[in-house]
């Protein structure tokens, strides 16, 4: 069934007295006007596009002056929601400008329905196999890439992945990706990019309670957002070579589950004993960070939704950033500046390394007791994996990634906050 457009048209000018000198909207003969104050133009779009969503409007149509790329982008990242279609004719933008929001609406959205899709439907496979698909389609000529799955990670030294997901019947998988533009064997590894993939996490033996596990089918954020990130860059025109690596598994609870107090012994002579199952993010990007440094990239980042310690500073607003390396945390920094995205720096020190005493091995999987610095010392454990953990490498914390509830500028579920950003990083 064919449905009317409501018409939308942008005004700096307050509603008429009647609908309030505040009101974000009024209504005109063909739909409605959105205020604007200039200092929060797209914040006010998106929250009302949101409240249009809410109020069950679907099709839409951007008319007359303002409608430039971020007033658009603005307007669809709250239109959008994770029920039902939408719909909205865009207005007259330069060539440059509808090519960047096709991209966007892509590969962003894919993204945001990568991570929203229930974890019935996307194990750690597939979710290796959907990074491909995406990455193959962007970058057809350019993309080469491995999957290890099941024993073959732990016959190959996996064994932070292989011991994480060897619980689930459905088998942990290990992505690695190579976008080489150049095709040249020996081209320099720009960056790499590592991904925690958990596509369902319950916790292992340190269960999670109901209300906290009901939305880990998210776990898998930190991939999908560096997997989107490396889209977006490649569709923008990125001529380096970079590595994705990313980690995927279910945590689950069977009776080949590891257990607290077993030990990991890693590939680069490090072991782990692992004292909370719940702590399983930095146990499989461990493997992933091994192989990153082994590159000698310029540029290492991981990202995962790794602590709720980090999700408790930040709230669902920013994302959280771990860096020994000033130049490129403000690289970074300076690259969410651009693209309007959040993101905020944490605490990383040398003396949060000295925050994960084990009696049995080199490393405990979590702080002990007198240390409460949940997100540093996860970062600080990540980085005895990092062989160049003081130049070019970037944790990120990935707070911002998933809403369990509807805000004002954002329905439930997955944002694809981050992505931007990210790429506009590995295109410097």
């Amino acid at each position: 069934m064919m449905t009317t457009a409501m018409q939308l048209q942008l005004s700096q000018h307050p509603a008429a007295e009647c609908w309030g000198a505040k009101a974000l909207m009024s209504p005109h003969a063909e739909g409605m006007t959105i205020h604007l104050a200039e200092a929060e133009k797209n914040g006010a779009i998106q929250r009302a596009a949101r409240k249009l969503d809410q109020q069950g409007i679907r099709h839409v149509v951007l008319t007359g002056e303002g409608w430039d790329l971020e007033a658009c982008w603005a307007f669809w990242q709250g239109f959008r929601s994770p029920k039902g279609q939408r719909q909205v004719t865009w207005p007259t933008l330069s060539e440059a400008d509808l090519t960047e929001l096709d991209h966007r609406l892509t590969i962003i959205d894919w993204v945001r329905d990568t991570i929203n899709k229930p974890a019935e439907d996307l194990g750690p496979q597939e979710l290796a196999r959907a990074a491909v698909d995406l990455l193959n389609n962007v970058a057809p000529d350019a993309v080469t890439y491995r999957i290890l799955k099941g024993d073959e990670l732990r016959e190959q030294g996996y064994l932070g992945l292989h011991t994480v997901g060897r619980a689930s019947t459905r088998a942990p998988a290990l992505l690695t990706l190579d976008y080489n533009p150049s095709g040249d064997d020996a081209a320099p590894v720009f960056a790499c990019l590592v991904g925690k993939g958990i596509t369902f996490d319950t916790g292992g033996y340190s269960l999670k309670p109901s209300a906290p596990m009901d939305s880990m089918k998210s776990d898998m954020g930190g991939a999908a957002t560096l997997t989107g990130a490396l889209a977006l860059a490649i569709a923008r025109g990125l001529t380096k070579r970079v590595k994705l690596i990313l980690c995927c598994a279910d945590n689950m609870v069977s009776g080949n589950a590891m257990r607290l107090g077993d030990i990991i012994h890693y590939r680069n002579g490090k072991s782990v004993e692992v004292m909370n199952t719940d702590a399983e993010g930095r146990l499989v990007l461990a493997d992933g960070l091994i192989d990153a440094s082994a590159q000698q990239p310029e540029l290492l980042i991981d990202a995962a939704t790794l602590t709720g310690a980090a999700k408790m500073a930040l709230g669902n607003d920013y994302h959280a950033l771990f860096s020994f390396d000033d130049i490129a945390a403000q690289s970074l920094l300076h690259s969410a500046d651009i693209e309007g995205e959040s993101f905020w720096r944490l605490p990383l020190a040398e003396f949060h390394r000295q925050h994960l005493p084990s009696n049995f091995a080199d490393l405990n999987n979590i702080a002990s007791p007198a240390h409460t610095a949940g997100a540093s010392s996860a970062a600080a454990f990540l980085s005895w994996f990092v062989t160049e953990y003081k130049k070019g490498w970037l944790h990120i914390d990935c707070s911002a990634t998933y809403r369990k509830a509807g805000v004002d500028q954002w329905s439930a579920g997955a944002t694809g906050i981050g992505v931007r950003t990210l790429a506009n990083l590995l295109l410097k």
